[in-house]
């Protein structure tokens, strides 16, 4: 059986992409396949995406589309690597800290953009061309700084964790609101009014309350994610600074 990303006679989606092409017709690429995925995940959610509409919006049977992309596996791989172009800054960055903080914020924005990549079994992990140049770019900016390999890739993971974990979050609760038909954060807080002040009346949570009736960020979610991103930075920073002494 052929690995993921892989045909039966071991040869990569990659490699099959990087080979001379010859004269496809311009509606049926993989790239082209790729793209309308993504316009169809972006209006209708990821579940809306199957062989069959993509080939019904091109005007072409299904299993002329299975000839460029052989199943989902590969379609997912493609549709992770289109979008992973986004990521490439439009500018040269300097340091390690601007050029994780740029990827960072780029990666969120693409989420947003596309929130259907919150529901890819491994979201945004695919070993893909445009992917691992965006891996590259920022493990290449922590290389030289005295780390080694292993402590290098866990740096650069930890940001990557927290990034997906962040805005994972904010989607999945942007979703959640939309399905209930909140508008706004006091939207959901009127709705979830009941649970809160029993929890917090019983008087155990009292550093929670002090951040319920304190906070003015509670709608923020970029502030949030700005800030909780500096801690992260902070802390890669304190590894590059031990690894100097």
């Amino acid at each position: 059986m052929a690995k993921k990303n892989e045909t039966a006679d071991g040869i990569s989606l990659w490699e099959r992409l990087d080979r001379p092409a010859g004269t496809p017709r311009a509606s049926l690429t993989p790239r082209r396949i790729a793209a309308v995925a993504i316009g169809i995940a972006d209006r209708e959610g990821f579940g809306a995406v199957t062989m069959r509409r993509i080939a019904t919006e091109l005007g072409v049977a299904p299993m002329a589309a299975y000839r460029h992309v052989a199943g989902k596996d590969e379609l997912w791989a493609l549709m992770v690597d289109e979008v992973s172009a986004e990521l490439e800054p439009p500018d040269a960055t300097e340091g390690w800290r601007e050029t994780l903080r740029t990827h960072a914020h780029r990666t969120r924005d693409g989420m947003l953009r596309h929130p259907w990549l919150t529901q890819l079994p491994v979201p945004l992990l695919a070993l893909t061309p445009a992917r691992m140049a965006a891996v590259e770019r920022q493990l290449a900016s922590l290389d030289g700084l005295g780390l080694d390999a292993d402590t290098m890739m866990a740096a650069f993971r930890a940001v990557a964790s927290y990034v997906q974990g962040a805005v994972q979050s904010e989607v999945a609760l942007a979703q959640y609101m939309k399905e209930q038909g909140w508008e706004s954060g006091d939207d959901t807080r009127r709705a979830l009014a009941p649970q809160m002040t029993y929890l917090l009346g019983t008087g155990r949570y009292p550093t929670y309350l002090r951040y319920v009736q304190g906070a003015a960020r509670k709608d923020d979610a970029g502030w949030q994610f700005e800030t909780g991103l500096e801690c992260v930075l902070d802390g890669v920073a304190g590894l590059i600074g031990r690894a100097g002494e």
